[in-house]
């Protein structure tokens, strides 16, 4: 009877470590397999996440090439537009600088002929203006005989009407295409400055008839000069 306890019981722990050594068999199988697993997601997972990190380093390598490629084109772009703009803008200076000049020069010809004109028209009207003022001053003297109040008016007629002669005489004189002109009376001699070129006979013969007709002057008596 022990004996078949003790053959009993040595069959049970048999059985027993049998058990036990098939448990730890697949527990450790199934720890190699979940290690394994484990090992290759985590592989796959490294691999992709250098696979994304070698993309996104390509991708910001790229941009940025590009960004760099883009701001250099514009810097090039804009030293060009900037040299161009300043080459036009001092070929423009240069040119507005040339016609002012060009103008000045011209203008100062032509400053210079028209004030003489203005200025000697202003100078003869002063001139009639101060001399009808001392004969006016005659004629408002007490002390003056009458004979002389009667010279004196008469003087201020002729002065008048030597005025307005003058005056018709030159506005006729422009309308036969003379640009301007001005006309002195000094005693018995008429002067004519004309304005601009030499005048030819036929605009001589028109100057001295309307001269002879308006102020009653004979052709000899009439000088014609002129100023360019």
């Amino acid at each position: 009877m022990k004996t078949i306890k003790k053959n009993q019981v040595v069959v049970f722990v048999i059985g027993l470590m049998v058990i036990a050594a098939g448990y730890l068999s697949f527990t450790n199988n199934s720890s190699e397999n979940m290690m394994e697993t484990s090992a290759t997601v985590n592989s796959e997972r490294i691999a992709g996440i250098g696979d994304a990190k070698l993309v996104s380093a390509n991708i910001v390598q790229t941009n940025e090439i590009n960004v760099n490629s883009v701001n250099t084109m514009l810097q090039n772009t804009n030293t060009l537009e900037e040299n161009i703009t300043n080459t036009l803008e001092n070929q423009v200076n240069e040119t507005v600088e040339e016609v002012e000049q060009n103008v000045v020069a011209t203008n100062s010809d032509v400053i210079s002929t028209d004030e003489y004109f203005t200025s000697s028209r202003l100078e003869r009207e002063n001139m009639y203006s101060k001399r009808v003022e001392n004969y006016q001053n005659i004629l408002n003297n007490t002390d003056v005989s009458e004979s002389q109040k009667k010279s004196a008016q008469e003087e201020i007629s002729k002065l008048n009407n030597e005025q307005n002669a003058i005056m018709i005489a030159e506005n006729l004189i422009k309308t036969k295409g003379i640009e301007d002109l001005i006309i002195f009376i000094n005693e018995d001699s008429i002067n004519v400055i004309v304005k601009g070129k030499d005048c030819s006979k036929e605009e001589i013969a028109q100057i001295q008839n309307i001269i002879t007709r308006e102020m009653q002057a004979d052709i000899a008596d009439i000088h014609i000069m002129n100023k360019k």
